[in-house]
Formats: structure tokens, C-alpha cells, sequence
């Protein structure tokens, strides 16, 4: 198995959300490449691979608006407390993995796990597509939906803004590398 690490900078964590905004449909995208994580990956036996916790720091999150962002991080997500400031996803299972892996063609299958946002924990599900590069180089992309009172997030009033959507798609394009290969 080798090990290894979300590069920083280079894997991005978003979410997206409809609103309606002056009476116009909008989708509103969150984003961060503030992600850390790590994972053992097992090339010859991809059921014995195992992903680490998945950490994004929610005080990096920008909109395409400054004051968006600033209700996002102030008022919704409240990152600016130290409890809040970041959400992490904890791996249970991996289900639907590969019996081979073969490089350069991507695979996809699920991730169950714990999603902490907010202090709030709730199982979630994501969809993941990966691609194997080289022994040493992995991306990919997982995605789920979740509903955002679930974790106990309310959305303040704001002019302007008549309806925002229930359910919160999260999105995580990710690029790894190991140093070491092992087995």
C-alpha cells in the first residue's frame, strides 16, 4: 500500500446552492483549496485501500461576492468560531471498489462515512470518480447532497434573496501523490 496526500492547493472543496436573487435563479458555488487529507492506497488489492479523515477549513470558503462570503463565513457557517472553522468527513466504508486498477482509466464507486459540519454530525454518501495516473499520482472527484438544516444551519434573511434551495450540493476535486512506494 502507499500513502498518499491531498496536495495543498491543488484539490478544491465546493459547494453549490440555488437561490433566487431579485426575482432571477441563481447558483451560488462556495469554494476552498484549503482541503487536507490522506489516504492508503492499495494498487494491487483496491479493497484493502483506506481513506483518512477529510479536513476543509471553512474560513477560506469565497463567493463571487464579498458580501455573501462575509454572511457565509459570519452568519451561516459561523467559521469564525474555533468549533466551527472547519468540516471533516470520516470514512467508514469504501463499497463498490474495483477488483484492479489500471492506470490511466478512471473508476468510480462510493465513500460512506460522517460528515461534521457545523457541529452536527450525519452519515453521507459520496459518489466518486478517480483516475490513476502513475503509481505515484491520483485525481478525482466525490459528490453528494446533503440538506443544510440537517446540520443545524439556518440561512438569514437578506434583501433581495426570496427563496434558497434545501439541499446543498458538496463537491471535492482532489489530487494526490505519494513519496513513497510501498507494499
Amino acid at each position: 500500500r502507499s500513502l498518499f496526500s491531498l496536495e495543498p492547493g491543488t484539490s478544491e472543496a465546493r459547494f453549490i446552492v440555488d437561490e433566487m436573487l431579485l426575482g432571477e435563479p441563481k447558483t451560488v458555488v462556495g469554494v476552498t483549496t484549503e482541503v487536507a487529507g490522506e489516504m492508503l492506497i492499495d494498487l494491487d488489492h483496491p479493497a484493502n485501500s483506506v481513506l483518512g479523515v477529510i479536513r476543509i477549513n471553512l474560513r477560506t470558503l469565497e463567493t463571487d461576492n464579498e458580501f455573501r462570503t462575509r454572511a457565509l463565513r459570519g452568519q451561516i457557517l459561523q467559521s469564525d468560531r474555533p468549533e466551527y472553522e472547519s468540516a471533516t468527513f470520516t470514512p467508514i466504508r469504501l463499497e463498490g471498489l474495483p477488483g484492479e486498477i489500471e492506470m490511466g482509466r478512471e473508476f468510480m464507486f462510493q465513500i460512506a462515512g460522517s460528515l461534521d459540519v457545523h457541529g452536527v454530525s450525519r452519515d453521507v454518501t459520496f459518489d466518486a470518480t478517480v483516475n490513476p495516473i502513475s503509481e505515484t499520482s491520483i485525481t478525482g472527484t466525490a459528490v453528494t447532497t446533503v440538506l443544510y438544516r440537517d446540520f443545524g444551519i439556518s440561512i438569514p434573511e437578506a434583501p433581495g434573496v426570496a427563496d434558497v434551495s434545501d439541499e446543498v450540493r458538496l463537491e471535492i476535486d482532489f489530487s494526490a501523490k505519494t513519496t513513497n512506494v510501498q507494499n
